[in-house]
């Protein structure tokens, strides 16, 4: 049965070997006319990070993460070490090593940006040699970020401290990661990073400046609850969503707003329904949003006059929600 390592592509080398196999990797490739850094300075490599495939990845699953990571490095040519961890049941003893690299082209000659992959299959015999490994694998003098998919447990994670404690973030998605996963006493707790937060970016642009235009005492007055439905799909979007909005908004005024969740009716169309209820109904706001057809509803009255305004609605694509989880 084919696991992530295999599912990857590469050219497998003695992990003794990595550097030396990076090297090789680049000359056959310039030598058959394809795009290859000229020099260690042509790689101009911005950012390190370590790509950590959980027990929970699929093979599939890991190629699309891979694919990620390469379209990731088009705009920060990068040095990925992915760790393909294996079960105990795995009969493999020893640890194995790939390497990969692509180089992509801009609009001008000298516009290369390169991405070289480290990809490491090791059984829990070699633990204790990882650390080591990675570290040896990573460019030297370069920020550090650790991207933790599908993990099966944040106790077992929490074993990786080198990683945990020195990566400048550590990027988990908590709609897929274990329910304690944003509560989990990490090492270093404010250096995580949720990618569910990141992919919601341009909605929670959208909604703060429709909402930005009204004083936050006019939104503020008289609220007594907000509500957020979704389908179901998005149900990890829609608590963070809501989260932010609460951290947002909180208490206002004198009342403080009740905040809830709760799924769309089974006839109901679109992904997301956001309703503000205020006292005696002389306000309203809501908003509406349709992923699939990348299009948001807002209506509001605040005592100015009703108004309606069609927008986009969408979530960051999942190369641009990392560099968001990075680095923002």
């Amino acid at each position: 049965m084919p696991d992530s390592f295999t599912a990857l592509p590469g050219i497998e080398i003695p992990v003794g070997g990595i550097s030396k196999g990076l090297s090789q990797m680049w000359a056959d490739t310039a030598a058959k006319g394809g795009p290859a850094p000229a020099s260690d300075d042509a790689k101009a490599t911005q950012v390190n990070f370590v790509l950590h495939l959980g027990f929970n990845t699929t093979p599939e699953d890991a190629a699309a993460q891979f694919r990620t990571a390469v379209a990731f490095s088009k705009r920060y040519p990068s040095r990925v070490v992915v760790l393909c961890p294996l079960s105990e049941e795995a009969s493999i003893t020893e640890m194995r090593a790939k390497v990969y690299g692509e180089c992509h082209l801009g609009k001008s000659k000298g516009d290369k940006r390169c991405v070289e992959f480290v990809v490491l299959s090791y059984p829990r015999g070699t633990r204790q040699f990882l650390e080591n490994q990675v570290s040896i694998s990573l460019s030297t003098d370069l920020p550090l970020y650790y991207w933790a998919h599908r993990f099966s447990a944040s106790s077992k994670l929490a074993d990786y401290h080198y990683l945990l404690t020195r990566a400048k973030r550590v990027l988990i998605d908590s709609a897929i990661a274990p329910d304690d996963a944003l509560t989990y006493p990490w090492p270093r707790p404010e250096a995580l990073r949720d990618l569910v937060h990141a992919r919601l970016l341009p909605i929670r642009q959208s909604l703060g400046q429709f909402l930005s235009r009204y004083p936050m005492d006019t939104l503020c007055a008289g609220l007594q609850a907000v509500e957020l439905a979704q389908d179901g799909a998005h149900a990890a979007e829609a608590r963070v969503l809501l989260g932010w909005l609460k951290d947002r908004i909180g208490q206002c005024g004198k009342n403080q707003a009740a905040f809830s969740l709760r799924p769309l009716p089974a006839n109901a169309k679109g992904t997301f329904q956001l309703k503000f209820s205020y006292q005696g109904g002389a306000k309203a706001f809501s908003w509406a949003a349709d992923l699939a057809k990348g299009t948001a509803l807002f209506e509001a009255d605040f005592g100015t006059g009703r108004t309606t305004l069609p927008a986009a609605a969408g979530l960051l694509v999942p190369e641009a929600a990392l560099s968001e989880a990075m680095f923002f």
